[in-house]
């Protein structure tokens, strides 16, 4: 029964594992996010604005498309808020001991995964098809080029990560939604054994002898008299 668990997590009030939590495909894929959303913000706050050679305003790379970049930057930085954010809550996990707090956070899990996993998806098409119909004359140098192409590919590869993070919640819902460990009803049976009053193998209550000896008297010669149903054996 302790190896189950409820919603994704141990015991509650055990002790936190660094080692275990780290080795856990939910928090490598929240880590790949968080390195992904840090390349992706990088890339294009410092290479994805530029100039022509005869303008001072930068604009942004991605054919001069100030909204393109801002996307990026948005989603970049808000992305790794929501990395650091779900680090600390599967840190803090395994503390909750309400089940109903366990499952409004794996449901959160769920939901915020897949809303990044598709928001990212529109961000690559964005940011791909601005670099695709970006002009020769906006940038003849070619300079960025590189941080553009790498916020284009790791904003491909965000959907992937986001998308496994909001399957791996998933998978945590249903195995705490499928155990009776963890209903409401659920009771410890050692201790539902210990509170319970004994009852005899019959399910019928045992009857103390009434009369004292005479009626203890009564009683031992009925179990043997052939009469209850006990047959006498001759030796």
């Amino acid at each position: 029964m302790e190896g189950m668990q409820a919603y994704g997590a141990g015991k509650a009030g055990g002790a936190f594992d660094p080692v275990t939590f780290f080795q856990q495909p939910q928090t490598v894929l929240r880590i790949v996010s968080w390195l992904f959303s840090i390349v992706i913000f990088g890339c294009i706050a410092n290479e994805g604005y530029i100039n022509r050679p005869n303008e001072v305003e930068e604009y942004c790379i991605f054919n001069r498309n100030q909204n393109a970049c801002n996307y990026g930057v948005f989603m970049g930085s808000m992305a790794f808020l929501c990395c650091m954010a779900f680090l600390a809550l599967d840190v803090y996990f395994p503390q909750i001991s309400s089940v109903k707090d366990r499952k409004k956070a794996v449901l959160a899990d769920v939901g915020l995964s897949a809303f990044w996993s598709l928001m990212w998806f529109v961000g690559f098409c964005l940011l791909a098809n601005q670099w695709q119909v970006t002009q020769h004359e906006d940038n003849p140098l070619r300079e960025g080029g590189d941080a553009a192409r790498a916020a284009i590919t790791f904003s491909f590869f965000s959907i992937f990560t986001w998308a496994g993070q909001s399957f791996l919640g998933f998978q945590r819902y249903k195995l705490g939604a499928d155990s009776a460990l963890f209903s409401q009803e659920y009771t410890d049976p050692s201790q539902d054994a210990a509170g319970a009053p004994y009852t005899s193998f019959g399910g019928e209550d045992v009857e103390s002898p009434v009369g004292g000896a005479g009626g203890g008297q009564a009683h031992s010669e009925g179990a043997f008299d052939g009469t209850g149903g006990y047959q006498r054996q001759d030796y």
